[in-house]
Order: C-alpha cells, then structure tokens, then sequence
C-alpha cells in the first residue's frame, strides 16, 4: 500500500531524451558531416536532435515537449557537475544553454528554405565558418523532420525515436 503511494510517475521524457542523446553521439555527425568532435560540437548535435524532437511535439504533445525541454536542462545540469563546475555557476551555464536551445529553436523554425536552414546551421553549428558539409546536414535536417512526422506520438512517448 505505501508502496503505490511513494511511487514517482514514470516520466515519459526519459526514455525520448535518452534515445535522442543516443543519436546525437553517432560518429556521422563527426567524422562525416564535419561538425567538431569537441564539447561545443556534441553540444551542437544534441540541440539540433532536440529541436527535432520539439518541432515534432510542440503543437500534439505540449506537456511532453516541456518535459523534454527539462530533461535537456537537468542533463546539463547534471554534465557540468561531472565536468567540475561549481555550484555557483551550474545555475549560470544551465540557463544559457537552455537560451541556446530556445534561440536555435528559433531560427530553425523560421528558416523558410534550404538557405536558410544551411545559413542556420553555419551559425550555430558550425560557429560562422563556412563548411563543405553545411547541405548535407540540412539535407539531414529535412529527412529527419519528415522521418518525425510520420512516427506515431506512442512511439515517441516509447523513446522509439528515428531521425532517418
């Protein structure tokens, strides 16, 4: 009896954010998309992985969405102590990069076309500096988006998640 009633709900975003982490750290995104194998670079992919995942939730499955959003956020949380950030600056870092999430959630979903989804991603991923790999990735992006909206939101709610 008191065990139902101490029990904490199983949190749905786990399981999503988890395979999204997974599939943010495939060395393709590294070795062949040319995206930096640096803290900043697998930073990069995990938002641009998050983003997916929110454009695909935001307008049927809010609560979820959100509860992603804060799984992002105690992730990070959590990396930065592992990393030796002190508590003091933990709350800092956090809400930076949580602003970083939203701003490229942003311009992700106000580019209009092709360029400006590859001008996106040469700001944001690839720091300004022009890449060979910029179509790629957006070509990447696009397949992903569409490879999202055609999973089922029990699927998602699974972390069955499939970016292509």
């Amino acid at each position: 009896m008191f065990k139902n009633l101490f029990a904490r709900k199983k949190d749905a975003s786990k399981p999503l954010y988890e395979a999204i982490v997974a599939a943010a750290r495939q060395p393709k995104f590294y070795a062949s998309l040319g995206v930096a194998d640096t803290v900043e670079g697998r930073f990069d992919v995990l938002i641009l992985h998050v983003y997916l995942v929110v454009a695909r939730l935001k307008t049927q499955a809010p609560n979820l969405c959100q509860k992603l959003m804060n799984a992002f956020c105690e992730d990070m949380d959590g990396n930065l102590r592992e990393m030796g950030v002190g508590d003091l600056g933990v709350g800092k870092r956090v809400r930076r990069m949580a602003e970083a999430l939203t701003g490229r959630i942003y311009a992700y979903d106000n580019a209009k076309d092709q360029a400006e989804l590859e001008a996106a991603l040469t700001r944001n991923v690839y720091h300004g500096v022009e890449s060979e790999h910029v179509k790629a990735l957006a070509a990447w992006v696009v397949q992903a988006r569409e490879k999202l909206g055609a999973q089922t939101l029990e699927d998602l709610n699974a972390g069955l998640v499939k970016f292509t």
